[in-house]
């Protein structure tokens, strides 16, 4: 069954953008750049329609509806306290969800600095029912552990020291420092940039 495409809506001026973002934003918080990319579907072509956003994007900044600030520090609270990601993964989603460089960081300093990442590390292990691994297939369980707490946004030192604390079969811990580590991860400078 082929997909309907969407039917092409008639454009909306200014007065109908902002009842629409009001009502996006009424729904979930949003950045400046996603919510013009959604108003951008029912905006005119064009620079009318550009300056219909921008005029729209400035009221509801005036208005206190919408703020990068307030949303990088609700969603870097929310991915931290609800989910028990790292700080990693939280600058991440920040980053494709486009909030400036300079906000992320003073947002994740604010909201990481004073917290015990390996504790954090225990709390989303525990949080994911995350068994220590045993058996035949130690070493191969190891390594799913491993990788969903990288993606989890955890740097490979703090990986390491929950590991140690299962007590694991020596030959069940990837050499540290070696080809399954990321050696890298130390220094956030050496983040990729997106």
């Amino acid at each position: 069954m082929a997909f309907a495409r969407p039917k092409k809506r008639e454009p909306v001026g200014e007065a109908g953008l902002f009842d629409y973002a009001v009502g996006v934003l009424a729904r979930r918080m949003r950045t400046v750049r996603d919510l013009r990319r959604l108003m951008r579907n029912r905006a005119e072509e064009g620079e009318a329609g550009e300056r219909a956003m921008d005029a729209v994007c400035v009221r509801l900044k005036d208005l206190g509806y919408l703020s990068d600030t307030r949303f990088a520090a609700d969603y870097t609270r929310l991915r931290k306290e609800n989910e028990k990601f790292g700080r990693r993964r939280v600058q991440q989603d920040l980053m494709q969800k486009g909030v400036q460089k300079e906000l992320i960081a003073t947002t994740l300093a604010k909201a990481y600095d004073e917290v015990d990442e390996v504790g954090l590390a225990r709390e989303y292990v525990a949080r994911k029912r995350m068994k220590k691994p045993s058996g035949v297939n130690a070493q191969k369980e190891t390594a799913r552990v491993m990788g969903r707490l990288m993606r989890a946004g955890f740097s490979s030192s703090t990986i390491y020291k929950v590991l140690r604390e299962w007590d694991l079969p020596e030959e069940a811990m990837p050499v540290e420092g070696g080809a399954d580590s990321d050696s890298y991860a130390e220094r956030d400078e050496d983040l990729p940039e997106f």
